[in-house]
């Protein structure tokens, strides 16, 4: 099991060492591609190898470059060799419509119940509310509980004055922290067979994620819960070290039906659980329950 994710803001050499990533600065730190993850790239003046990228592919990870912004812009996916790949293909291609719309329910109704857990934690009111909602969303979410649920959840965490369009430190720390969810989401679609591009129900011809977005609804409010304990005491850009915070995200224990694990771990149980919903044995997904900001602790 990968536990590392590996984030670079300063100017470094990339390069491969045997079976470890050689990170050369001032001084030359190495860590086993075994354990890492993902590797993020935030600065302008870092060089990597060929056998670098040969070795993420190899191992499985998922590598991020940011833009001028600082934002992630784009990430590098294995293809790895997968005996199902075609055939599940088709398994999401033809995937039964009441199927798909079950799914996308339980995963509209497990981030409401997330968002519900954010307020609560961070001491907010509007749970019941948002309760509510998640109690009341059904197959295919018509009444677009989800885009209701939204509305009222960002004022009250965030404040009645925030949008999502503003310019300032909560949305583009909200930016950052998704785009590494989403990233380390489409690395489990990807290592478990299935194509990020063939969504549940977001099925925008433009986006080579669909899946990766379906899937990303209920790991949300882990970020917002993040960024709402942290905006009060920041202001302006995004720093190296928010930025490092949020990818530690990915390390934090949510709850999941095989119990307390990392995100990166609930990432592959609920892809583990969405491909059984494509091969028809399991109705239900596998999806995280928010319940804190704990960093995972491994037990040996």
């Amino acid at each position: 099991m990968v536990w590392r994710s590996v984030m670079i803001s300063r100017p470094a050499k990339l390069r491969r060492e045997h079976y470890s990533l050689a990170i050369d600065q001032e001084e030359t730190a190495f860590v086993p591609f075994e354990d890492i993850a993902v590797i993020v790239l935030n600065h302008r003046e870092i060089t990597l190898t060929h056998p670098v990228l040969s070795a993420c592919a190899e191992y499985g990870i998922g590598l991020y470059a940011t833009g001028s912004n600082h934002q992630p812009a784009g990430v590098f996916l294995p293809f790895l060799p997968h005996s199902r790949t075609t055939r599940m293909m088709r398994k999401q291609l033809g995937i039964a419509k009441p199927a798909a719309k079950q799914a996308w329910a339980s995963i509209v109704r497990r981030k409401i119940e997330n968002q519900a857990a954010c307020l609560k934690l961070c001491g907010t009111k509007g749970v019941d509310r948002l309760e509510s909602y998640a109690r009341r969303v059904r197959s295919g979410d018509p009444d677009n509980l989800e885009a209701q649920a939204a509305a009222f959840y960002f004022l009250q965490l965030y404040g009645s004055d925030f949008t999502r369009a503003d310019e300032r430190w909560t949305n583009a720390a909200l930016d950052y922290g998704y785009s590494i969810l989403r990233g380390a989401i489409a690395r489990g679609l990807v290592a478990h067979g299935l194509h990020p591009t063939v969504g549940l129900f977001h099925d925008s011809e433009q986006n080579a994620f669909n899946l990766a977005d379906d899937l990303i609804e209920p790991f949300r409010p882990l970020v917002d819960l993040h960024v709402a304990k942290h905006a009060a005491l920041t202001e302006g850009e995004l720093i190296p070290a928010d930025k490092q915070a949020l990818v530690a995200l990915l390390n934090v224990d949510v709850g999941m039906p095989q119990g307390r694990m990392s995100a990166l771990s609930a990432i592959e149980y609920a892809v583990e659980s969405l491909v059984r919903v494509y091969e028809e044995d399991a109705k239900e997904l596998d999806l995280p329950l928010l319940i804190g900001l704990q960093a995972h602790r491994l037990e040996c």
